[in-house]
């Protein structure tokens, strides 16, 4: 795939360009841009988190799955991540494997009042 305007700049010409992209609604296009930083900062969870988020809402679940386990295993107590590691999960039909997930981002945010139910 040939590059383009908005895969070049400096990595924060890049971060705010894929932010603006994904607040369009504009997900694939901000993946394509996140997949480079990602590949510049493996370390970095926030580029990684928007690109798990991308991957979510264009419906790449498999992939947005694995950006959340990379994403894990960088910061295992990162809520965010357990919360969108469950709606993935859920999404893809596999409610056993999400409800771990969900339980630690309710226990990492205090949030005990929902009690599971997720109707």
């Amino acid at each position: 795939m040939s590059e383009t305007y908005y895969e070049f700049g400096t990595a924060a010409d890049r971060w705010d360009r894929a932010q603006m992209f994904f607040d369009a609604k504009e997900y694939l296009t901000a993946a394509r841009i996140l997949g480079g930083l990602v590949e510049e900062v493996p370390e970095q969870v926030a580029p990684r988190l928007l690109l798990a988020r991308s991957y979510y809402h264009s419906a790449r679940l498999g992939k947005a799955e694995e950006e959340l386990r990379r994403i894990l295993e960088l910061d295992p107590v990162e809520t965010y991540a357990h919360l969108m590691m469950g709606r993935t999960l859920e999404r893809q039909g596999r409610n056993a494997d999400a409800a771990p997930h969900l339980r630690m981002a309710e226990v990492l945010t205090g949030d005990f009042g929902s009690g599971g139910d997720r109707s």
